[in-house]
This record gives C-alpha cells, sequence and structure tokens, in this order.
C-alpha cells in the first residue's frame, strides 16, 4: 500500500508542481481550412497562427514586432525597400529547409486569382502586386519581391507602408509547402498531409470535434513551446462550452453566455476575463439587393437601432457603441462619431424611410438577416428584429446558419443583412477601411464610391501622421454617408481563463500564439 500510496502521490505532484503539459482551449466554429492564404476568419487564422510562422511574429504582450522565421530586417531611409534574413535553422515539419524561395512561391500563390485567396489584397503592397492580380503584368519575376539566394528576401513596396511588418505577421503572407501543395492539392492541409513550420504540428482533426496541435520538435525555438498538446475544442454554444470550464475540461472558452456574466464577474477566482478587442460588431447590407440599394433606406436601418440599449441590456458588457466603424485609437486614429448611439434620431429614420416610398413601414419587401449560430448573435439580432419593427413597421426574418455555411453565402454574396464581424489584421485604419474599396476581396456588399477610393488611395501614399488620418477621417465619413453597413458596437473581448493558464496575455488584437502558454 505504501508503494502504491507513493506513486500516486508522485503523479498528483508533478501535475500540479511540474506543469500539465496539454492545454484544452475552446473554439466558437470549426475551421473551413488550414490553408493559411485561404482562412477568412478568426477562427481559421487562430489555429494557422499556431501551425505556421512567417517572417516576423509579434509579442503577445506588447504586440512588438519580433523575429521569426526572418532573424533580422533592414528597412530602407525611403521605407520602400525591406530586406529580411532567413534564420539557418528554421525548417518544415518534415526537415526540408525553409528558404526565400518558399515566400516567393507563397506570396505569387496568394496573388494568383485562381488561388481566390480572400486576402489577396495584401499582395498588393509589394510593387505590381495590384497589377499582377488585375492581370495588367503576367510576368511574377516583375513582382516586388525576391530571393538572393536560399537565406535572403529582397522586398520593394509600392510605397511605403507603416504596417508592414505587421502585415507580414499576418498568415496570410506565411510562408506555404509547395511540394505538398502540387503533390496533394486541395487536401494538402489535412493532418494526413500537412507540412507546417510553426510551433505545432497537426497531429488530429475530428470534424465537428476538436484539432490537436502537438509541440513541434523540430521548431526552431522549441525550448520556449510550453506545452505538449493543445487540444481544441469546437463548441458552437456558449452554455454548453460554460458548463465545459466548471467540468475542468476546458481551460480557456472562447465566450461566456450572456446571462453568466453577472455571476461570473462575481467570481472570485478571476476567471472572467474582459479587454479591450480591435474591431467591431455590425451588419453588412447587401446594396444590390431592393430595397437595399436605396441609400435612404440604409440610413434609416441606422438611426433607427439604440446602441446603448443593446450594449447594456442584451449583451450586458457595456462595449463602446459604434458610432463609427473603425474602432478609436487604431493606429492613432480617432474617428468622429457620426452615427447616433442611442435612439433620439427615430424620427429622422422614419422620415428617410418614408421618403424612400415605405412610410410607417408599407409595402416594404421581405428581409432576411443571417446569423451564425450563437446565443449572443441571436440574442442581439432579435433585439435589432424588434427595434427595426417597432421604430419603423417593417418586419425583418431571421435566419441562423453554422458557420461555415455562413461564410460561403458571404464570399458568394448570397444574402440581404447578413451579420458582421471585423478584427483588425494590422494596427492601423487601413485594415478596417481599406477593405470597402471597388472590387476589394473582403468588400462582400459590392459598395463602390469612387471618391472613397481616392481617398484610400492617396493615404496609401502619405507618410506623414496627420494628413493620412485626415484622409481616413473624409473616407470614414463617406463610408458612414452612404451606409453599406450597419455597425453595432466595438467588440470587447470576454472569455473564462483558469487561474493556473499561464502566458495568455490580453491584448487589444486577441493575437494569440500559443507557444509560450501553459497550465501551471
Amino acid at each position: 500500500m505504501r508503494l502504491v500510496w507513493l506513486s500516486t502521490w508522485w503523479i498528483i505532484f508533478s501535475s500540479v508542481v511540474l506543469g500539465s503539459s496539454v492545454l484544452n482551449i475552446g473554439l466558437m466554429s470549426e475551421p473551413r481550412d488550414l490553408d493559411p492564404q485561404l482562412c477568412s476568419g478568426s477562427n481559421e487564422t487562430k489555429i494557422a497562427l499556431n501551425l505556421f510562422e512567417g517572417l516576423v511574429a509579434k509579442d503577445t504582450k506588447t504586440l512588438k514586432i519580433v523575429p521569426a522565421v526572418s532573424d533580422s530586417w533592414k528597412v530602407s531611409k525611403d521605407g520602400k525597400k525591406v530586406t529580411f534574413q532567413i534564420r539557418k535553422d528554421a525548417v518544415w515539419s518534415h526537415g526540408q529547409k525553409v528558404t526565400a524561395h518558399d515566400f516567393i512561391y507563397s506570396w505569387t500563390r496568394l496573388l494568383t486569382p485562381a488561388t481566390a485567396a480572400e486576402f489577396a489584397s495584401f499582395g498588393f503592397v509589394f510593387k505590381n502586386g495590384k497589377a499582377f492580380y488585375e492581370g495588367k503584368i503576367k510576368d511574377p519575376s516583375q513582382l516586388g519581391f525576391k530571393a538572393v539566394g536560399e537565406n535572403q528576401l529582397e522586398i520593394i513596396l509600392e510605397n511605403p507602408t507603416p504596417y508592414f511588418l505587421s502585415l507580414v505577421a499576418h498568415p496570410a503572407l506565411f510562408p506555404v509547402p509547395r511540394t505538398s501543395i502540387e503533390k496533394f492539392g486541395p487536401k494538402w492541409s489535412r493532418p494526413e498531409n500537412i507540412v507546417t513550420n510553426g510551433p505545432f504540428i497537426l497531429s488530429k482533426w475530428q470534424t465537428n470535434q476538436v484539432i490537436e496541435l502537438k509541440k513541434n520538435l523540430r521548431h526552431w525555438d522549441v525550448k520556449n513551446i510550453k506545452s505538449d498538446l493543445v487540444n481544441v475544442r469546437f463548441v458552437s454554444k456558449s452554455d454548453t462550452e460554460e458548463k465545459l470550464f466548471r467540468a475542468g475540461e476546458l481551460d480557456v472558452t472562447a465566450q461566456v453566455p450572456i446571462e453568466k456574466i453577472p455571476f461570473w464577474e462575481k467570481d472570485p477566482s478571476g476567471s472572467l476575463q474582459k479587454h479591450p478587442y480591435l474591431g467591431t460588431y455590425f451588419y453588412w447590407l447587401n446594396v444590390t439587393k431592393p430595397p437595399l440599394d436605396n441609400p435612404l433606406v440604409r440610413k434609416a436601418l441606422n438611426l433607427a437601432i439604440d446602441r446603448t440599449a443593446i450594449t447594456h441590456k442584451v449583451t450586458l458588457v457595456k462595449q463602446i457603441e459604434a458610432q463609427f466603424f473603425t474602432p478609436p485609437g487604431t493606429g492613432g486614429f480617432h474617428p468622429k462619431a457620426i452615427l447616433p448611439k442611442d435612439g433620439l434620431q427615430i424620427k429622422v429614420a422614419q422620415e428617410l424611410l418614408a421618403k424612400a416610398g415605405y412610410p410607417g413601414g408599407k409595402g416594404f419587401p421581405k428581409v432576411e438577416l443571417l446569423y451564425n449560430t450563437d446565443e449572443g448573435h441571436k440574442k442581439i439580432a432579435e433585439s435589432v428584429q424588434q427595434m427595426w419593427k417597432q421604430n419603423l413597421g417593417i418586419e425583418v426574418g431571421l435566419v441562423n446558419q453554422e458557420w461555415k455555411v455562413l461564410l460561403d453565402n458571404q464570399n458568394l454574396k448570397n444574402f440581404m443583412i447578413l451579420r458582421g464581424g471585423w478584427i483588425a489584421d494590422y494596427n492601423d485604419p487601413n485594415s478596417f477601411l481599406e477593405m470597402f474599396t471597388t472590387h476589394h476581396t473582403n468588400n462582400y456588399v459590392n459598395w463602390s464610391n469612387p471618391a472613397y477610393d481616392k481617398k484610400i488611395e492617396q493615404a496609401g501614399r502619405e507618410i506623414q501622421l496627420e494628413k493620412r488620418n485626415k484622409l481616413f477621417q473624409e473616407a470614414e465619413s463617406i463610408l458612414l454617408e452612404d451606409l453599406p453597413i450597419v455597425p453595432v458596437y466595438i467588440y470587447t473581448r470576454v472569455y473564462l481563463k483558469k487561474p493556473n493558464v499561464v502566458g495568455w496575455d490580453p491584448n487589444i488584437e486577441d493575437y494569440r500564439t500559443l507557444k509560450g502558454v501553459y497550465l501551471k
């Protein structure tokens, strides 16, 4: 009995004192794909950030740029030339070296229209990137990047780009394994075929249940990868996820049930986490679908909702009401508050709807609002639906869809009103405003305004911060006058985390690499 007791004691001791090497975290929905250049939603991006690695990364605590595949770089005085040195110990998970040629292949692939990369526009910062994407230039050797041997990349930018280093920390500009893609085609990212270069490898993908990430023992920084195994569990319902957390089956959740927030706010363990998040919760309005093709209707929909009521009585988090689209402070930009945060302009909304030909909502055609399956999204949609009915006299149907289905309909522009959420890919106003330019790959509502396009183009060439922000404000004012969207609130990140989870640093981008995260 003594020997049994001692062995049991040692198991408990080693688990508590030496630390568990298994981390269990929640994700609201299953990713569509793990190909970094085909990732679009935050769920895909969060996993891709841990399977793959770019030239640089971000410190999860400060968001400062830190070395990754590149161990050093140099930016020219005019800001248009950047040279990266590839570290010699960076290898793929099957042992082959990561070279400058891998980036050349990957970036060319990103800019090839046949790839259908939603973030292809990220490649427009490279010289001739947009021209190549649009077919005006056929020769990829004319693109603004080249390999100097295996270990050096030379990049020429179209314009000085203040956020360029943050951009290359995004999965869209990560390297992908050419040999695997050419061998397996679209199935290259399945567990049995995938080759990665990040801190973790994909060991299992159980559909609609879990993705299992194992420590990549070949990674150049393996000594700082703290967890041997990370289980990413897909839990669409927040109440189910909260129960798993209380049962000890999850260490970190993706969300918290709205009705449970007051309970967790009083919990002495400090498990509830709330911090600012550089993103906007909004609805897309498809301007090609009547009656949403009428700007008077779109403005009426915007003025008829009470954003304060939503954030105080529905979400219970008291987020910043979205009187703008770009979150305040993004890259030093503070947009003007243009939209009402409360219901004080409802009469104006009613007048606009009447002017559009629908007095009191009479004759207003059937409109549907799509949202992805989630109790929180449902409650917000129901609240907005009620406000539009009460204040404008119009009926809006609600349709919920699984995340992957909703993304497909979004990409096909097969919707009238659709729940959207945009999180900064880099801390700059351009990350929020560029996507509304004509023909942008993320412009899901076909909105086009030449004056808006010109402002964004001018901002892209401007170096001086004050002048640049003035152009962004002029662009945002155009956007919020024509309103192909309904901004609701600026995100606050809310989730549950066990007190013994170490290395999970809150930051405004919710940039999350799991390399240094572990259970104490």
